[in-house]
């Protein structure tokens, strides 16, 4: 059974999202929190497996109740998932740096949003790649850092070849095709790169892609 919580202002909203999940058998609701403060104390208490956060909200937003959860050790198994618009970008790159793990479309259809809970809940971490994607090359700039700021040196050439194609937001399956890998081959490069680079999960690859300039916006 996969936990949800759900953190939103607006109390319509969580009844639809609670509605929508506790009628799937694997899905159940462990509570609803409509500020920040009130978000972080819930997940505190009820350890989720899953936060649909909002970003805007009173009494601390939801990227420093993301920070909150993040940062909290034993929280370790809880991911966010920010519920987000194309129009907040520059909330976008703040949440990407406070660790979600994804991102969803407010408006997004009800079976995105039950694939969402289930890809990230599964340890994935990136969930509709292509709208990650996106997201990322409309706050890119404010994402790159230093051309030669040292992190990608701890990773072997072939390492970097697959990070690349994570930052792209191909899957594992697409990276073996690519490279000529077995899936769990690109797997296994996947997880390595992740300890060596202390990310948390493949939306922060894909954040060090764009941040060390291995992956640039598209010009289209």
């Amino acid at each position: 059974m996969i936990r949800v919580a759900i953190a939103d202002d607006q109390q319509l909203i969580r009844a639809g999202f609670r509605s929508l999940l506790e009628a799937e058998d694997d899905l159940a609701v462990v509570g609803e929190a409509g500020t920040g403060e009130d978000a972080v104390a819930l997940v505190r208490r009820t350890r989720p497996d899953i936060v649909l956060m909002d970003i805007r909200m009173p009494q601390g937003d939801g990227l420093w109740a993301t920070e909150q959860i993040v940062r909290t050790p034993e929280l370790a198994g809880t991911r966010v998932v920010i519920v987000t618009t194309f129009e907040l970008d520059e909330y976008v790159a703040q949440a990407l740096h406070a660790g979600a793990s994804g991102f969803l479309v407010k408006h997004a259809e009800p079976t995105e949003l039950l694939r969402a809970v289930r890809v990230v809940a599964e340890g994935d971490a990136l969930l509709s790649p292509s709208v990650t994607r996106r997201l990322l090359e409309r706050v890119a700039s404010s994402l790159r850092g230093p051309v030669a700021d040292g992190r990608l040196d701890v990773l072997t050439e072939r390492e970097r070849e697959v990070l690349e194609l994570v930052g792209q937001g191909l899957t594992n399956d697409e990276i073996g095709q690519r490279l000529f890998l077995s899936p769990l081959t690109a797997k296994t490069h996947v997880s390595r790169i992740l300890s060596k680079t202390l990310s948390r999960d493949r939306v922060q690859l894909v954040v060090l892609a764009y941040e060390t300039g291995l992956v640039r916006p598209s010009t289209d």
